[in-house]
């Protein structure tokens, strides 16, 4: 099923590109563009949206304020000139933040991450070894470049501040600029499991847990009791023996 999309911006050109961008890819579905936020509520009023993509500076209505007042199911990517909203647009869970002028390379990868996304939605329904196939790499965003990293090579995903680091097998870390919701949603929720409120594990990487930690090496990684459910939960679908 298509992704059903609006684009959002008071400036034309950058209007006409997105909406370009959106039509010449498969798997989304152009369903117009609005020049203001306060028209795009109107369309949001009306219209089921998936997905927006929407430019912050913008009169009357910015894309930030438009954001926290539209449904969790509809999704955001922010597209703007200014690099200084990135922090503020990450904290309302935006899924991207793309830097103006938006090449479509660029615009291609916020796609595909939003697709992911919202395979995991539709895996969540049909269960875990559906959900299981949906993803395989994620991309995240790490100074000025986009990486991607293979599912099966992170280890541990830690919460510092406003960002996330990413940890893998091989002894290096990733950070980027995310919350710990927004990566908790777009992993697939039958490999990785939030155990702490600044940690989220894959659970097959497990090899040792030790009163109540998670041990990856010199490493312990605690489970609070507000997760420690939902993970042991997970760990008796794997039959571990504790």
């Amino acid at each position: 099923m298509a992704i059903e999309s609006l684009v959002v911006d008071d400036e034309p050109l950058a209007r006409d590109l997105l909406a370009g961008y959106v039509k010449q890819t498969p798997f989304l579905h152009f369903a117009g563009a609005c020049s203001s936020a306060v028209e795009a509520l109107t369309v949001l009023q009306r219209e089921k949206i998936d997905l927006i993509f929407l430019d912050i500076q913008m009169p009357q209505l910015n894309g930030l304020e438009l954001s926290r007042m539209i449904g969790t199911q509809t999704r955001v990517v922010f597209t703007t000139a200014f690099e200084q909203y990135a922090l503020e647009g990450f904290r309302v869970d935006a899924l991207d933040y793309l830097l103006k002028p938006i090449s479509y390379a660029e615009f291609l990868r916020a796609a595909d991450k939003a697709q992911r996304w919202f395979g995991l939605q539709d895996g969540k329904q049909e269960g875990p070894v559906a959900q299981g196939r949906s993803a395989q790499t994620l991309f995240v965003k790490t100074e000025y470049k986009m990486v991607q990293l293979r599912l099966d090579q992170i280890l541990y995903i830690e919460g510092v501040k406003d960002y996330v680091k990413i940890h893998t097998e091989d002894g290096a870390s990733v950070m980027t600029l995310m919350s710990m919701k927004a990566i908790e949603e777009t992993l697939p929720a039958d490999r990785f499991v939030r155990v702490h409120r600044s940690f989220i594990v894959h659970v097959d990487k497990i090899k040792t847990i030790e009163r109540n930690r998670i041990v990856f090496g010199k490493v312990y990684i605690p489970v609070s009791d507000s997760y420690r459910e939902r993970f042991m939960q997970l760990l008796s679908r794997r039959s571990l023996l504790l």
